[in-house]
């Protein structure tokens, strides 16, 4: 859709799984599972939803999914489908991984950052972006390469190492201007130094979510994943982003959202809805 002078596309790298308690935290599943109904397993749906930003001068992609890397264990733990893959949504527009010229993260974890890079068919690891200029925040990066027992399993150091060997990593600190219209903003609350990005031409804004607010769902305050490592930081976030955002008209674009990509806020008696646009 338009977004003033700039063009956004919320592309897509397939979807995967995640167990719905781990999703939506505190909240019983009474309360959830209707709006997120859940398999077998107990995994809910997520989409994979990269954005890229179309300006005059370059094209800007947010985040890369997931990738295609993993071994067959991993792809039935997480039930990824790849029907549809980043590589493919770019194609469908014309672009190929030439045409990129600068990638955001807005964390490292693997579902945001799996697409980084690729193997070729004997095993090495590349960028996938060739000419890209990879953002992400310096605490990010730091805690991506010194994990914990808690955060391992989300980093994989296959998909941020290789673009430090060719320099292609760059860091930044707090609240930066990644192009002009398009900047990094800190959340902390999922990380430490999850980062959010607002884009914004001729008056409007759009903010790409990241793990703030990963589906339609966590809307709701206390909707807040398990995952978080911060969530009393991402609940006092929330309560000050969305009277704001729903207050100044901002579009809302969700990365994991399986059915909706994006929206405006309403407000009715205290509780905020999304109002749906079409691309």
């Amino acid at each position: 859709m338009k977004l003033g002078k700039f063009e956004i596309y919320s592309l897509s790298d397939g979807f995967f799984r995640l167990d719905g308690g781990a999703m939506f935290g505190i909240i019983p599943r009474p309360l959830w599972e209707k709006e997120n109904p859940p398999d077998e397993k107990n995994r809910i749906l997520l989409g994979l939803r990269p954005l890229l930003i179309k300006t005059d001068k370059e094209n800007i992609l947010i985040d890369t999914g997931i990738g295609d890397k993993e071994d067959t264990k991993f792809r039935f733990i997480y039930g990824i489908n790849k029907r549809l893959t980043l590589l493919g949504s770019l194609s469908s527009l014309g672009l190929q991984p030439e045409d990129i010229d600068i990638v955001i993260n807005t964390h490292l974890h693997f579902d945001h950052a799996g697409g980084n890079t690729g193997k070729s068919s004997g095993g090495k690891l590349s960028p996938t972006f060739p000419r890209a200029r990879y953002v992400v925040q310096k605490g990010e990066l730091e805690d991506a390469l010194h994990p914990n027992e808690r955060t391992r399993a989300s980093y994989l150091p296959w998909n941020f190492e290789p673009l430090m060997e060719t320099r292609q990593l760059k860091t930044i600190e707090g609240e930066v201007d990644v192009a002009p219209g398009v900047r990094a903003m800190v959340t902390g609350g999922h990380t430490r130094c999850h980062q959010l990005v607002r884009i914004e031409s001729e008056g409007e804004v759009a903010i790409f979510l990241g793990d703030f607010i990963p589906t339609l769902s966590h809307l709701k305050s206390p909707f807040i994943m398990g995952y978080d490592l911060y969530p009393l930081e991402t609940l006092e976030n929330k309560k000050r982003f969305l009277p704001q955002a729903c207050r100044q008209e901002w579009l809302l674009v969700f990365e994991h959202d399986p059915l909706v990509p994006w929206g405006y806020l309403t407000e009715n008696e205290g509780e905020f809805l999304l109002r749906p646009v079409k691309d």
